[in-house]
């Protein structure tokens, strides 16, 4: 049990008793000057005026109230005090038959001084605790908002509850031109964040200029807060975003400084508020897209979930929303063991209720997958678990092959031994016209789930593969955003291959959102689940998620120098090292024999499906698995070529290659 502070709650007893014992002077004096009672009045009505406050202040707590973090609620709670307090006393004089106040109006008098006196002090203790303290050297930073929403109102709540201030707030720019010329809380709102140029010339007129911009609201992305920061640029003005509504709020800090063993210290120094970084995802621009929620709940919902990969940045994003779902059963595969500890960790602790099991495999050891997928008998499998990185798999082309193409196979075969209804493989668009045995090795994967998908959809039964494309996800496991960042936490240089490379780029939540909607319409039937096949899919196809327009990595690395608060070439410089083996400089997310076509759903696609037999593809992986096996890279890539035959292998990073 929670210790109580019985000498604060005394103290605050006496000094209440105290103000009780004061009041009732003073109400008289206030109602009748002339009309005195007899002093042995006195003797009993204190202690009474005593005793009706505290029966009258024990339904609010009025003893166990925090002064300095006094607010309306406990001021409500001290105004209905003062009210029963004053109604209570004058009852007791009635009942009694002692000396009444002549005056009928004298309980409203009595509780309006009672109340003032209670409030006064109240009030006094919070503005001091909220005054800045007088040893504070350092001036506050002058900021400029940008929102003049809640979030600007809290935020400047919040700056108020500090006694020694970051930061004081010198305007604000709305998001919509009719808020122009109002005030929030006494600070101007000086012009729309379109107009944030104009806004910032105009400051530095007035030698007046922000040192730093605050985002208060999440509606400026994309487009907008690319121009907003190149107004800032121009200036030498940083940006950063305001931390979250709860986190900001007076009452949810004080809650979280007592939960950490700091209820005395209040709103200290140690309380500074703090901001956040501007994420790169908030220049991607992508709308959000409508999903099936209730279609992505029917096909998870009480079905056994296989997850392979998934210690990794898609495996497990995928076992994050498949857990929310409500499967039966999910399982979670993966190769690496810590990896695989954190995101079983994760699981436990945010979805308890959820049978898991975390298994340490391997996806190419065909006897230990079978006999688990037999002793599992997964309903549903996604199959996350690859080797991606194109500069590794080049160095250990072998071990590439091996994991891509043979485990995949494996794990297919194994899934529909045990009548699985559905296998949903995560492909890459490096797997479209490939210059690197990553991405070959991933489409001569694709090519053999295409042909078991096909097969089963003409047969009318068996398991469903549905294949889904799609390019690079911010900030995933050996992607070029961690690695700016380390780059950018060593003061430099960020590397960039080419000035011309661009890669299409997308979250990985919402990648893995449109993964799960497109397993939806790429596994239901009406044999499996009951849900006649869309038409555009009776001949099955690949799935492609809209990533959008590509970026240029030179531009998304200037774009993080700025995030930073730095200048691109001066504070940090950029320097291009060359394409890399297995590099092309223009990634594609369709082969000109699949031309895609559109689905029910905005953000997927379909590539028309090139078919081949799944036993003449099998016994071609075998083949180039039995060369891997013998460590014999020149055979295997002979037969990966022979099968994937727009496979133009850029072995040397030549430029020339690369941009074919």
């Amino acid at each position: 049990m929670a210790r109580r502070a019985p000498h604060r709650i005394l103290l605050n007893l006496v000094l209440d008793s105290l103000i009780a014992c004061l009041a009732l002077p003073a109400a008289m004096l206030l109602d009748a000057p002339g009309a005195w009672p007899p002093a042995t009045w006195w003797l009993g009505a204190l202690p009474g005026a005593v005793l009706a406050l505290l029966l009258a202040g024990l339904p609010v707590r009025l003893p166990q109230q925090y002064w300095r973090y006094a607010g309306l609620p406990d001021l409500l709670g001290i105004c209905g005090a003062a009210l029963g307090a004053a109604l209570l006393f004058w009852g007791g004089l009635e009942v009694l038959g002692a000396w009444v106040p002549p005056n009928p109006a004298f309980p409203a008098i009595h509780a309006i001084t009672l109340g003032a006196l209670l409030g006064a002090p109240r009030i006094a203790g919070r503005l001091h605790h909220a005054r800045p303290l007088p040893e504070a050297t350092l001036a506050p930073q002058p900021v400029l908002l940008v929102g003049a929403g809640d979030g600007a109102d809290i935020f400047i709540r919040a700056l108020a509850g500090e006694r020694q201030p970051a930061f004081r707030v010198v305007g604000i720019l709305s998001m919509r031109a009719r808020q122009t010329g109002r005030r929030i809380q006494g600070h101007p709102i000086l012009g729309t964040a379109e107009e944030i140029a104009a806004v910032l010339d105009r400051m530095k007129e007035e030698d007046r200029l922000p040192a730093l911009i605050v985002l208060s609201t999440h509606h400026v992305q994309g487009l907008a807060l690319e121009r907003l920061l190149d107004a800032a640029d121009r200036h030498g003005i940083p940006v950063r975003r305001a931390p979250s509504v709860t986190s900001l709020d007076p009452a949810a800090r004080r809650l979280a400084d007592r939960l950490e063993g700091k209820a005395g210290q209040g709103m200290g120094v140690g309380a500074r508020l703090k901001l956040d970084p501007v994420a790169i995802e908030d220049l991607l621009d992508r709308p959000q897209i409508p999903l099936d929620r209730e279609g992505m709940a029917r096909l998870i919902q009480g079905r056994r979930v296989l997850v392979t990969g998934a210690g990794g940045t898609i495996g497990g994003e995928l076992a994050r929303q498949v857990a929310a779902l409500g499967p039966a059963a999910l399982t979670l595969l993966d190769h690496g063991e810590f990896a695989l500890y954190e995101i079983d960790l994760e699981l436990r602790e945010r979805h308890p209720d959820v049978p898991r099991r975390a298994v340490l495999a391997d996806i190419r050891d065909e006897p230990r997958m079978r006999r688990l997928l037999e002793e599992l008998r997964p309903e549903l499998v996604f199959h996350a678990a690859a080797l991606k990185h194109v500069p590794m798999v080049e160095n250990n082309p072998l071990e590439g092959l091996l994991t891509n193409a043979l485990g995949t196979r494996v794990v297919a075969d194994a899934a529909a031994a045990v009548g699985c209804l559905a296998m949903v493989f995560i492909s890459t668009d490096k797997a479209v016209n490939p210059t690197s045995v990553m991405g070959a090795s991933k489409r001569l994967a694709e090519m053999y789930c295409q042909a078991l998908d096909v097969q089963a959809r003409l047969a009318g039964r068996g398991m469903r593969c549905v294949t889904v494309r799609f390019g690079n996800v911010l900030g995933s496991t050996g992607s070029v955003v961690p690695l700016f960042r380390r780059q950018l936490e060593r003061g430099g240089p960020l590397t960039v291959t080419h000035p011309d490379m661009r890669r299409y780029f997308m979250t990985v939540r919402e990648a893995v959102g449109l993964v799960l909607q497109a397993s939806v319409i790429g596994a239901e039937d009406s044999a499996s689940l009951g849900h006649a096949q869309p038409p555009e899919l009776a001949e099955g196809g690949i799935f492609v998620l809209d990533m959008g327009k590509p970026v240029k990595i030179v531009d998304l690395a200037r774009r993080m120098i700025r995030l930073a608060g730095l200048r691109p070439e001066e504070d940090v410089e950029i320097r291009f090292t060359g394409l890399r083996p297995g590099e092309k400089l223009y990634e594609e997310l369709f082969h000109g024999q699949e031309p895609p076509r559109p689905t029910e759903f905005k953000g997927l696609l379909v590539a028309t499906p090139r078919t081949a037999d799944p036993a003449l593809v099998g016994r071609a992986i075998d083949e180039i698995a039995a060369a891997a096996r013998a460590g014999s890279p020149r055979a295997a890539l002979a037969q990966l070529g022979r099968l994937v035959p727009e496979f133009d292998h850029n072995a040397e990073g030549a430029e020339a290659t690369a941009a074919r």
